[in-house]
């Protein structure tokens, strides 16, 4: 049974591919690898601020063409 292959492994299988489409993304991917790595593999995430900054941008969404920035703020600071 193999073991798992690594990220530059899996990489260098998408690259012998005929898929341009991802060739570009394995490019980016080694463009910045160090911050995919570290997204894959460390216990952190943003996934509550990602949660607050899509309430927000649905709260403006409901507002658009109502009303100006101070109310946007009250009904932000309200709804938490």
């Amino acid at each position: 049974m193999d073991p798992q292959p690594t990220l530059p492994q899996r990489l260098d299988a998408v690259r012998q591919d005929d898929l341009p489409s991802l060739h570009t993304l394995a490019a980016g991917i080694d463009r910045d690898r160090d911050a995919v790595i570290a997204g894959l593999t460390l216990p952190w995430n943003s996934g509550v601020v990602e949660g607050h900054v899509n309430r927000i941008k649905m709260l403006k969404r409901q507002m658009f063409g109502r009303a100006g920035f101070s109310l946007l703020r009250k009904r932000v600071l309200l709804a938490t």
